[in-house]
């Protein structure tokens, strides 16, 4: 995925290691004595969270809901109704307020995240419709220079940014939260903590699918009745430990890219 920093020039973030994730041994598996206590823990979790919910009534603090995000609950729905417009597939007509900031950074990091950018007129689109009439240019010379035809080549795609036969190109961003760092009536900067994943399924592919961790910054600024892109920066992490879960084989993974559609509205 490739974001532009603050001199509109854009960079490409390209899978990190080696060697062939689809193979490899798996880790062993866990002591019966700590899957019964695991069963134990759910169990109680899961009615723990039954009698909360039954209490009725709302004991949470007024001044603290009110304030930023993610002072209530950071794995809270924002409380804004979800948009219900779209321009060129994306979710417009944000809220003009801090969640409504956060909102639009979310989504478009999807959408700037998103395998679309790989070819050069949906990329236009894309970028067309999130970015500030000011910044419009510098944002759409940036990212076309990021996305060559000799880096499409690189990773496995041709010129339109489509994959080999039997071959199924991946590049999804998925959010996992939102920080506003600055906010002014009409200018926003948001932090949008994301996991990616990138990279070819398939049997031949010599960039098989990658997972990582980065968060994308975005400066936004009201223009007309919409938030709008003025600036996008990326850095790596945060990064959790990676879990126990056994590393998916090729077929596997291109399987759940056809079947399970890529969300366009976050938060």
């Amino acid at each position: 995925m490739s974001l532009g920093d603050d001199t509109g020039q854009t960079r490409t973030r390209l899978p990190e290691g080696g060697g062939d994730p689809y193979g490899g041994a798996r880790r062993g598996g866990r002591s019966s004595s700590r899957s019964l206590v695991t069963v134990v823990g759910v169990v109680v979790l899961l009615i723990a969270a039954i009698a909360f919910a039954n209490r009725g009534g709302d004991d949470s603090d007024p001044a603290e809901s009110a304030g930023d995000s993610p002072k209530s609950a950071a794995t809270a729905p924002s409380g804004e109704k979800p948009v219900s417009a779209k321009a060129a597939g994306i979710p417009a007509g944000f809220a003009h307020d801090r969640q409504g900031a956060e909102s639009a950074a979310a989504n478009y990091a999807v959408a700037l995240g998103s395998d679309g950018m790989f070819n050069a007129a949906r990329r236009h689109e894309i970028v067309q419709t999130l970015a500030d009439p000011r910044s419009a240019d510098s944002l759409q010379s940036g990212f076309d220079a990021d996305y060559s035809a000799e880096f499409l080549k690189a990773i496995g795609l041709d010129k339109n940014g489509k994959a080999p036969a039997g071959s199924t190109f991946v590049n999804r961003t998925v959010p996992a939260g939102t920080k506003v760092t600055d906010y002014k009536d009409d200018a926003a900067t948001v932090e949008v903590w994301c996991n990616g994943l990138f990279g070819l399924a398939g049997e031949k592919s010599t960039n098989p699918v990658t997972s990582s961790w980065f968060t994308v910054t975005m400066k936004l600024n009201w223009s007309g009745d919409d938030w709008k892109v003025l600036e996008t920066t990326q850095k790596t992490g945060p990064t959790p430990v990676t879990g126990d879960n056994p590393v998916s084989g090729s077929d596997e993974i291109s399987k759940a890219v056809q079947e399970f559609g890529g969300l366009t509205y976050a938060r």
